[in-house]
């Protein structure tokens, strides 16, 4: 069973947004999902089997060594800004 406790000086959407959370986590949600209507063996086996490729997926990506984290991309140059406080000699 999920408790939630509230807080000091936690409003109640805080608290809220926590316990969804820990529900979510827990696979509360996915159960009472399924439970809602009645799942054939082979969809069932079928939809296991795609949740578990998903993760192995998800782990290697995560686990590569030759993926490199993300590079954040070089800002451009700024040009270089003149200063106005001398007007150019008008001739």
């Amino acid at each position: 069973m999920i408790k939630v406790q509230v807080r000091a000086n936690e409003s109640l959407e805080a608290a809220l947004r926590r316990f969804k959370r820990q529900c979510n986590y827990s696979g509360i949600f996915r159960l009472a999902k399924a439970y809602t209507w009645h799942e054939k063996r082979s969809d069932k086996r079928r939809r296991e089997r795609r949740e578990r490729l998903r993760i192995i997926q998800k782990a290697t990506r995560k686990n590569d060594p030759t993926k490199s984290k993300k590079r954040r991309r070089a800002r451009p140059m700024r040009k270089p800004s003149f200063s106005q406080s001398a007007p150019p000699s008008a001739v």
